[in-house]
């Protein structure tokens, strides 16, 4: 079983950045991995996607603002996320073992992410 841990979640204004971490239980370096995000009565929308070549795929609403980028040697998955603005707001959760722009077999529990205007 692989279990993800997220963290950097937090509060920041429109415009500020934040870096979100996940943390794996084993190698991630064959794992395609995403983060995902949901705010309240929304659907889970993926946010960006790396495949195990180091390969990324962005959706549009986050191009040229995030950026996901992965440390095998650490078994760790981060996404930086700079201009940040309210329709941001939302908890973001990682996942690996799947397919860019499908379906992923573990999830973390997530981290809430606050941008107010």
């Amino acid at each position: 079983q692989v279990q993800l841990v997220e963290s950097g979640g937090g509060s920041v204004q429109a415009g500020g950045s934040l870096r979100l971490s996940c943390t794996a239980s084993v190698s991630i370096g064959t794992y395609n991995m995403a983060w995902f995000r949901q705010a309240p009565g929304t659907r889970r929308e993926e946010v960006a996607c790396i495949d195990f070549n180091g390969n990324t795929i962005y959706g549009d609403s986050v191009k040229g603002r995030f950026t996901i980028s992965k440390d095998s040697a650490k078994r760790s998955l981060y996404l930086q996320m700079n201009g940040l603005k309210p329709e941001d707001t939302a908890m973001y959760s990682c996942a690996a073992s799947g397919w860019c722009g499908s379906s992923f077999n573990y999830w973390g529990k997530g981290t809430q992410v606050t941008v107010s205007s």
